[in-house]
Order: C-alpha cells, then structure tokens, then sequence
C-alpha cells in the first residue's frame, strides 16, 4: 500500500509538474510580474499538498522588496517551502537549470544561478542580485552553499551578503525544518545530501508518513554599516536559533 500511495502521488505530482511547465509556457508572457509571482506560490502550494506535505509558516513572510532572504538549507523542496510562504527569486546553482521540467520552471520563477566550481562567477551573481534589490525585488540565497541533514548548520559564505550591502536592502534571516505530522519530530525523508540524488530523495518523500514544511521568519536587519563577513556570522547564529523554535 506504501508503494502504491507513493506511486500515485508522483503521477500527481508529474501531472502537476507539466501543467505548472505549461502554465510558464503559454500564460507567463502575457502575464505582470505581481500575477507571475502569484501564480507561482499557488502552484508550490499545491504541489506541497500533492506530496502529502503541510505548510506552517511562522512569523511574518516579507511583503515587498527589496529584501534578502537568508536560510538554512535541507532539500530541494526548500525552494518549493519558500514559494508557497511567498515568491521570491532564488540564487540556485547553475546544474538546476538542466532538470528536466524544474529547470524551465526555476528559470520562468526568476532564478537566479551562480556556478559554484568557479569562484569568480559570484562576483557576477552579486552584481545580478544587487540589480534585483535596486529593482525592489525579493531575493533569497542559502547561505550554507550546499545542503546539510538538518541537526546542525553548515558555515555560512559571507558573498552574496555584499548585493544586500551594495544596495542598501534589509535582510530577512528564516529557517526551514521538516517533521512528521503525527509527532512534530524532525523528519529526514526529505534530505538531499552526499550520496543522495533527486531522484531517490522525491521517493523517500512520497514514501513518508504525512510531513510538516515549517519555515519561520525573522525580523529584518539593516544593512547599513555592516561587513559581511561578521554579518555572515550572525546571521548563522540567528538562524539557528529561528531553526531550534520550529520545534
């Protein structure tokens, strides 16, 4: 019975997954950007629900830009989490691009990507950013870098942290965790880390008992007058604390 429920979510999910390609396709060009954005937070919403997973936003989603999101990072449906809390554009690396289906949809949702086996390329990404920012857009980056197993939080990277800088905009620290519905406890079904690829990791998902997505935000901080690197710091320490009131 596990398998079958697992095996008719995904065709759900798949079905859902076209029609969102689709929707990027033919209704993306005719649409504003406050409709787009819309249409892409109703679109994770229902596909968090198409995969048996519960939303439970806590504290206040940001309402405008120009404002960078800064959160800890355990699976590829923390993207999918974020959207359905509230759109923003993601700074994803460069390989997401190439996913069949999510790549056209991450790409038509604004993504921005940085390649991370080139330590220049994220001089060109801050630039990207911080012409988002200027344009009052939302922005959100994982500052980890990669994805950890959600019982503790990687170093953050200081760089990105300078487009928020460079443009004056306010940053929002949050934190993400998954848990199983029944108990509240942490769930690792959703985890995408070392050996474990795409793939393997959606199955585990639909495998899975029904799960909580929580992401809880923060209060803004001020850019003015901060180095980034110090910043860097403790906004890890702010999210790891945002990520230990989740439970």
């Amino acid at each position: 019975m596990q398998t079958l429920s697992a095996s008719l979510k995904l065709l759900r999910a798949v079905a859902h997954a076209l029609r969102g390609w689709w929707t990027i396709r033919t209704e993306f060009p005719r649409l504003e950007p406050t409709q787009q954005h819309q249409r892409v937070q109703e679109w994770a919403t229902c596909m968090l629900q198409v995969l048996g997973i519960r939303l439970v936003v806590q504290g206040t989603p940001p309402q405008e830009g120009p404002m960078l999101i800064v959160s800890n990072h355990l699976s590829w449906l923390d993207i999918l989490v974020i959207h359905a809390a509230r759109h923003v554009r993601f700074v994803s690396k460069s390989g997401v691009r190439d996913w069949p289906l999510i790549g056209a949809m991450s790409t038509g949702a604004g993504s921005l990507y940085i390649e991370r086996e080139r330590r220049r390329d994220a001089m060109r990404v801050v630039h990207r950013m911080t012409e988002a920012l200027r344009n009052g857009d939302l922005v959100a980056i994982f500052p980890e870098g990669t994805t950890s197993d959600g019982t503790g939080l990687l170093p953050f990277h200081a760089n990105l942290l300078q487009a928020a800088i460079s443009s004056g905009s306010p940053v929002l620290p949050a934190a993400l965790r998954f848990a199983d519905a029944a108990t509240g406890e942490t769930s690792l079904a959703p985890r995408y880390i070392d050996d474990d690829n795409l793939a393997s990791s959606l199955w585990n998902t639909l495998k899975a008992p029904p799960l909580l997505a929580i992401v809880r935000f923060g209060e803004p901080q001020s850019s003015l007058g901060r180095d980034r690197r110090a910043w860097a710091r403790e906004l890890h320490a702010d999210v790891q604390t945002l990520r230990r009131a989740t439970h």
